[in-house]
């Protein structure tokens, strides 16, 4: 790292190259493997909190290359060719499309500078952010800035459904695709189709530590004073935040870094904390209820969570009863009030606004549904964009699944790490265990749900100037059917005698999905939102011919024995009509020539008739 503003370290100067423990892969994470490869790029990525009861730092960075011969100034460090640099936003709001807009003009013209010394732009860019940018946006449908589900269903038309099925059962799930705008862009996409995940859903995603050079106690001894990590301001100040620069040492010039910590909400003279921000008049506003004491926590307790401590909680009445022991772990740490203010987000269908809580055992911003799903917690990782420096999360001990991007081929080859490879080039989800398999085959209803998104996503993009615009097959409708697909199947387990409309949504899928940490943590609270909510597939109803074509045309799209058998009737039908016009042109070829021949033999045999005659 070349440049922080403010300091990556408090303290230290913001040239300076040192970086946090626990950002030590921040380099290669905002200036990507093969970056070389394309004139620019963008990268989606998460950072471990610094302090034990902070969330998730959601990283934005925007990489670009220049040749060296255009520079006007040419410092001493530039020796190569080309210099590729990204300049890096890190922030606490999960904005990813709105801070990639923003940063795009901004890298761009910083580069048109062709002075890279010139880093007032990147300071005003820090301000204007902080000025700009806060939690409302979280309210409103920013946050799914260029997300598209309707391209993501274009692609994968009926494989969606069993992305969003793979996520729901916590699976290790790796996606591969270059470059990594393209990646980071159909994985977040993916995500946005779960209620509240892209908001509230991934405050604990990215809970691990990097593999130590030193040895394992002298690197507790250094991670001790974690508070002294955490930014202390004056009343005065209005904004938590920094911006970074620096030098990663690989192949590139430099990686300039710009980190945003958003917490705009001013913190008291006398006050040092992580997770709260006391104002001058002694009213405290809690940004977030920590779901864990330390980073150690997240990564043993999901192994130690006794299914029976949820079970019980919800039999004795939910929210209210829960035991000491998940409270304690879930109150603030200090000089936090017992009352928050109420948190609104976007209105949905007849509901008006909607009041998020805190869950007393995920942790979570939740709605009245229990939205977003505890997922991404105690151990199960968000990792947009994966550096190769990273691999060793993938068989950690203490990561318990992921949902994970790749560029780097070496991620891909190693398939015993996984249990699912999406390539988004082909829009092909490769699962390895027949047994999970059998359990994410789609069933009759989930097909005729995927085919009715396949085909409002299509009917409707005839238009050129409103392509996308409308209600019905635009983005926000596709996430309002996941919504209600999501809202029925959660319904329909809450009722007794149900294994008739379970089996709409698959009895194996259920099953095992009852038996993930999301599923329990849901079902430790009590819902009444729910019992307005149908309780059965969007989709049931009796077996039909069409439904015959719908499991041929799946069988045919999914299995390789299909795809080869498809190709062949392509081929074939192809070969057909070629012959046939090949057919019809010699036949009629032969056809005209023969008329034409009995037409002159037929005036020869007239003339000579006269001939005879006269």
């Amino acid at each position: 790292v070349e440049f922080s503003y403010p300091p990556l370290k408090p303290g230290e100067g913001h040239d300076s190259h040192s970086l946090p423990e626990e950002w030590k892969y921040l380099p290669f994470l905002a200036l990507p493997d093969g970056a070389h490869n394309y004139q620019e790029d963008t990268v989606f990525f998460h950072l471990p909190p610094r302090c034990g009861d902070q969330t998730t730092v959601y990283g934005v960075s925007c990489y670009r290359q220049i040749e060296a011969k255009a520079l006007k100034v040419r410092q001493a460090d530039i020796t190569r060719e080309t210099v590729q640099k990204s300049v890096c936003v890190l922030s606490q709001l999960p904005l990813y499309g709105l801070l990639q807009a923003k940063l795009q003009l901004i890298t761009h013209a910083y580069f048109e500078e062709k002075d890279f010394s010139q880093i007032s732009i990147l300071k005003e860019l820090y301000d204007h952010m902080n000025s700009s940018l806060g939690s409302t946006l979280l309210e409103g449908s920013q946050v799914y800035l260029g997300l598209s589900p309707r391209d993501l269903v274009l692609h994968f038309r009926h494989k969606v459904l069993i992305l969003f099925k793979l996520i729901l059962l916590e699976k290790k799930v790796l996606f591969y695709i270059s470059p990594v705008n393209r990646l980071v862009g159909a994985l977040m996409t993916v995500l946005s189709l779960f209620p509240g995940m892209i908001e509230h859903g991934l405050t604990d995603c990215s809970q691990y530590r990097p593999r130590k050079s030193v040895s394992e106690d002298a690197g507790l001894q250094e991670n001790t004073p974690r508070l002294d990590n955490c930014v202390s301001l004056s009343a005065a100040d209005t904004s938590n935040t920094n911006l970074g620069m620096g030098k990663g040492g690989r192949k590139m010039a430099g990686n300039h870094s710009l980190e945003s910590q958003k917490a705009n909400v001013p913190f008291s003279r006398s006050e040092k904390t992580c997770n709260g921000a006391q104002s001058s008049n002694g009213t405290v506003q809690r940004l977030k209820v920590p779901s864990r004491t330390s980073p150690a926590s997240s990564e043993s307790d999901w192994e130690t969570l006794d299914p029976s401590i949820l079970e019980e909680s919800n039999l004795k009445g939910g929210e209210g009863e829960n035991t000491a022991s998940e409270q304690a772990e879930n109150l603030p740490s200090e000089g936090m009030s017992s009352e928050s203010l109420p948190i609104t987000v976007q209105p949905q269908a007849n509901t008006g606004h909607v009041v998020l809580v805190p869950g007393l055992v995920s942790g979570l911003e939740e709605d009245q549904y229990g939205m977003p799903l505890a997922i991404f917690t105690k151990g199960y990782l968000c990792l947009p964009y994966m550096a190769l420096q990273q691999h060793h999360l993938l068989s950690d001990v203490t990561v318990r699944g992921f949902v994970a991007g790749a560029t780097n081929i070496l991620f891909r080859q190693q398939k015993h790490l996984s249990d699912a490879i999406v390539e988004i080039e082909d829009a092909h989800v490769q699962i390895h265990d027949p047994e999970l398999r059998k359990i994410l085959n789609p069933t009759t209803a989930d097909l005729r749900f995927a085919d009715y998104l396949v085909k409002h996503v299509t009917e409707n993009r005839d238009d050129v100037f409103l392509d996308g615009t409308g209600w019905e097959g635009g983005d926000e409708w596709i996430r309002a059917q996941f919504s209600a697909y999501l809202h029925a199947l959660l319904a329909a387990v809450l009722q007794p005698d149900n294994e008739k409309t379970l089996s709409d949504f698959g009895t194996a899928f259920v099953a095992a999905w009852k038996n993930t940490h999301n599923y329990r943590v849901w079902n430790s609270n009590k819902h009444p939102a729910l019992a307005e909510v149908n309780s059965s597939h969007p989709f049931q109803g009796q077996y039909s011919v069409s439904d015959v074509k719908l499991r041929l045309s799946h069988s045919v799209q999914n299995s390789e024995r299909g795809k080869k058998i498809g190709n062949v009737m392509v081929s074939t039908s192809r070969n057909v009509v070629q012959t046939g016009k090949a057919v019809g042109q010699s036949v009629g070829g032969a056809f005209t020539s023969a008329k034409s021949a009995m037409s002159s033999w037929f005036s020869t045999f007239t003339q000579s008739a006269q001939s005879l005659g006269d």
